[in-house]
């Protein structure tokens, strides 16, 4: 382990952040042969993504996947008695492998020579930095600068940060309890990924989405596949509902709850976990010491290389805008490294992938069918659903759907829809037939190993096909 107390005078490359794409940027321009120093307040990178965030959420949700299978097991014969669940066990697993990540994360940085220094940044100009440590403060100046601050949960207003009761993500992942109870607002892949676990793990779980739909943005074909399964899975999920009132006591948090239709009614929960999206990690930084432009939103204006106004500043990430995802900032970091290194390099992809790891789970790339139809594209869509598939049936899991959307015309892939188990991983066979330019026939011609989930992308491509 290599973390500075002292902080230089000097920085050739600074990188702010050590999460997907801190660390990532940090580690590209170290192998290009710059100076780098990174800055961040945990002792090894990972961020909020391994720390407080997919990384947990993904082994949380192997449990509850694990819960949910055992309990199944017994429409093809086996019973199992229900688990007994070992909390502390729980979130010691949980933390082994954050830690696993980490340190590695860690020793890579140290191999490749980066400079860490734990703490925080501040601009005070456009060529200096004001760092914050344990140790106090102290100026570093530098002649490149890559941002990667990431994203926070946001808040519902007059919402304490320090509510037990009334939680975000990251103290949702923490999981001090199981609540009897619990009320997830927000539809989104969050809320609903994280009321998975909570429901696995005992709670009743409640949903409620303000607009009259699971999952904003997302495929209705998809999200209605997934609906049917969380029907069975939540205890309730409310739709054109928006929450009017919170009020926090000992036991428990009384929620008031709206409807479309403007009627109020009561309810009580053990916990209230608040999944209502995130916003950019930009208003701490002192960018109005810069010529750095924010958007309404609060992201960081950005061109095709990272670059902000501030042609030597960088961003990637969430700060850098939507999708606020860890592989978007993967691809965005190593096209900032290889700028701030001279070489040439431009973030220009086709697709970018989007998995919400529910049961089943959702995956999508390039263009949605409604998108294409609100931009006036003229598309062919195929749709399979997996009920006959052999893989799908020999899991006991018929309920998957594979969908691609292709022009009219010249039958070239613009979309590609997954539901099912496995999706995430079926989705970058997708992304690299987008990614390529390829045509439904393409995909049709690829031989797939069979019996396999991944067969249903060749015969969606045969359904496109009359000659």
């Amino acid at each position: 382990m290599n973390v500075d107390k002292s902080i230089p005078k000097t920085a050739q490359l600074v990188v702010i952040g050590a999460g997907p794409g801190g660390y990532t940027a940090a580690f590209r321009a170290a192998e290009l042969g710059l100076d780098v120093t990174l800055i961040d307040p945990e002792i090894n990178p990972g961020g909020v993504c391994v720390y407080r965030g997919c990384i947990p959420s993904k082994a949380l949700l192997h449990v509850a996947r694990l819960i949910t299978d055992t309990a199944a097991a017994s429409a093809i014969g086996l019973n199992f008695a229900p688990p007994e669940i070992d909390l502390p066990q729980v979130r010691q697993w949980r933390d082994e492998v954050i830690s696993k990540l980490t340190d590695a994360l860690g020793a890579r940085a140290d191999k490749l020579k980066i400079r860490r220094i734990r703490g925080s940044a501040r601009f005070k100009d456009a060529h200096t930095l004001t760092i914050t440590t344990g140790d106090g403060q102290d100026e570093l100046s530098f002649k490149q600068a890559i941002i990667a601050t990431g994203s926070w949960p946001i808040r519902l207003p007059g919402t304490a940060a320090d509510s037990a009761r009334i939680i975000d993500s990251s103290k949702a992942l923490a999981i001090d309890d199981i609540p009897k109870s619990l009320l997830v607002i927000g539809g989104g892949y969050i809320g609903l990924e994280l009321g998975s676990v909570y429901s696995a793990l005992g709670s009743k779980v409640t949903v409620v989405e303000m607009t009259d739909g699971l999952l904003p943005g997302c495929d209705r074909d998809l999200v209605s596949v997934l609906k049917r399964r969380l029907d069975n899975t939540f205890t309730e999920i409310l739709l054109s509902t928006r929450v009017a009132g919170l009020k926090e006591t000992k036991r428990h948090v009384q929620v008031t709850l709206e409807g479309k239709d403007g009627q109020q009614s009561q309810r009580q929960f053990g916990k209230v976990l608040v999944a209502i999206g995130r916003s950019p990690n930009s208003n701490e930084l002192g960018l109005e010491t810069t010529a750095i432009r924010l958007t309404d939103k609060g992201f960081i204006e950005i061109d095709g290389q990272q670059r902000s106004a501030e042609a030597h500043i960088f961003a990637i990430g969430d700060l850098a805008g939507e999708p606020m995802l860890a592989h978007k900032a993967y691809a965005e970091a190593t096209v900032a490294a290889e700028a701030a290194a001279g070489r040439r390099a431009l973030f220009d992809p086709r697709a970018i992938p989007a998995v919400v790891y529910t049961d089943p789970e959702i995956a999508w790339c390039g263009l949605t069918e409604t998108a294409a139809r609100e931009q006036k594209i003229a598309i062919k869509t195929a749709k399979l659903p997996w009920r006959g598939n052999g893989r799908a049936l020999s899991l006991g899991r018929d309920d998957g759907m594979t969908k691609l959307i292709v022009d009219a015309k010249s039958e070239r892939l613009l979309g590609v829809a997954l539901v099912g188990p496995g999706a995430g991983e079926l989705i970058a066979e997708a992304v690299l037939a987008l990614e390529m330019a390829a045509v439904a026939d393409d995909l049709r011609q690829t031989i797939h190993p069979h019996p396999t989930l991944s067969e249903t992308l060749a015969d969606a491509a045969r359904m496109l096909i009359k000659t």
